[in-house]
């Protein structure tokens, strides 16, 4: 039974990798564009300040979206399954960024584009919004005892794994083609993909096992009818816990994703080659050490391994922007490299730490509705509100002092997370058994 369980476990961790991977390339493609050429394409009549702030808000709005998407995925996930409910997100995520990839740009319909971007960023975000939670529970209800941080932590690796494939994509057709051939249809190459890497995702979603923890609890009593309202009522503690211990690595994640390559081209004259170069190898090292910080927080404790994290994440949030402000480029490589490390720590045990502050019954929702949100309030606003910050400052100062307040939230909430915290192999589920039934 056990070895059973283990390949069972195996078959889901690597399919949730994949099709986070997948889902996250698609989100990434946006961020990558938005900071590179969607301020030329759809708002080429703002002054490039302004252009970035109207790109990087657009951007924002589908982080705006991911909470619905958590709430309506959640909802499902928790009433007919997690398996089936994936499955429906990967599809909905893919269909709107293909789309974005034949996408009419402002030259052609005006505000029109616009408008219709908003409208496909709002799809990506419903369909994220349903992703990361669902597949970290699914993972998470597969896993041995005593390995649930490190088969939890692989659908957050999808996370570096699918910014890695959308920055190699992007920066291998800004580079095979001209500056003029890549603004003008080149940027669509990498978002037409992704209908052959939905394809895959779709077929190895289909061929894996329902969660053993959800079907044991459908054997002992009917799903919630409301999931979202029993999370809401009786979990929201738990809820505002796990957005602020989230919020610290989804902000500096995002300026060191998404932000830094707009930031670095206009501010410290660097290329967009070298920039996204150094996303890619940050990227790379944050995927490979992910498992490795996992596999010690199985070991020596979750809580350890984040609390720590969140310390060095502290100091990295103050060090980043100053450290691309010196413009010396070999200092600004090996720090990104650094700090793929540092975000991978942090990122890591994340998942599994909150899913384990749910019950089964309400499990999905849960975790997809603290995710979001504090996705929204970390990652979703910071390239907004560090550009916003910038062009009314003229500083880096501003945007430094802002990371620094919210990795001191999330430290703190480390903190106080209750020791063990994780470690258990479900938790109880008495607290929905009222409107569970």
């Amino acid at each position: 039974m056990d070895a059973d369980r283990s390949r069972a476990a195996r078959r889901v961790s690597w399919a949730a990798f994949i099709g986070t991977t997948i889902e996250w390339y698609d989100f990434f493609l946006y961020g990558t564009a938005a900071a590179l050429v969607f301020n030329k394409q759809f708002f080429p009549s703002m002054d490039p300040v302004a252009g970035s702030i109207a790109s990087f808000g657009t951007m924002t709005v589908g982080f705006l979206a991911r909470p619905l998407g958590g709430i309506v995925f959640g909802h499902f996930g928790d009433r007919i399954g997690r398996r089936n409910t994936l499955v429906a997100s990967l599809l909905i995520m893919g269909i709107g960024t293909a789309l974005i990839g034949l996408l009419p740009t402002y030259s052609s319909i005006g505000i029109w584009a616009a408008v219709l971007l908003v409208l496909l960023r709002v799809a990506q975000g419903i369909g994220l919004g349903g992703e990361l939670g669902g597949a970290v529970v699914l993972t998470m209800e597969h896993a041995p005892e005593g390995r649930r941080g490190l088969f939890g932590a692989f659908p957050m690796m999808g996370t570096p794994a699918g910014m890695l494939c959308a920055n190699l994509v992007f920066l291998g057709t800004s580079s095979l083609l001209s500056e003029q051939a890549f603004l003008s249809w080149g940027w669509r190459v990498p978002f037409l993909l992704s209908i052959a890497l939905v394809g895959v995702g779709m077929y190895l979603r289909l061929r894996i096992e329902e969660s053993p923890d959800y079907e044991g609890l459908v054997e002992r009593r009917k799903p919630a009818r409301l999931p979202v309202v029993i999370v809401l009522r009786d979990h929201w503690r738990q809820v505002l816990h796990t957005i602020a211990v989230i919020v610290g690595n989804s902000a500096l994640a995002y300026i060191f994703m998404v932000y830094i390559l707009g930031y670095g081209q206009d501010q410290a004259d660097l290329s967009r080659t070298f920039l996204l170069t150094c996303v890619i190898g940050g990227a790379a090292v944050w995927l490979v050490t992910a498992p490795l910080w996992a596999h010690l927080g199985d070991r020596h404790g979750l809580r350890a391994l984040f609390t720590w994290g969140s310390v060095v994440l502290l100091a990295g949030a103050v060090a980043i922007l100053p450290v691309v402000d010196t413009g010396n480029r070999a200092v600004i490589a090996v720090f990104m490299v650094v700090m793929g490390a540092v975000l991978a720590a942090t990122h890591a045990p994340q998942g599994t730490l909150t899913a384990s502050f749910f019950p089964v019954a309400v499990r999905y929702s849960g975790t997809s509705v603290a995710y979001q949100f504090a996705s929204l309030l970390g990652g979703g606003i910071t390239p907004l509100v560090a550009a916003s910050l910038f062009a009314s400052t003229g500083t880096s100062a501003s945007i430094t002092a802002y990371l620094a307040v919210v990795a001191t939230i999330s430290l703190a909430a480390a903190v106080v997370i209750p020791r063990g915290h994780g470690t258990s192999a479900t938790a109880p589920d008495e607290p929905v058994a009222e409107m569970a039934r």
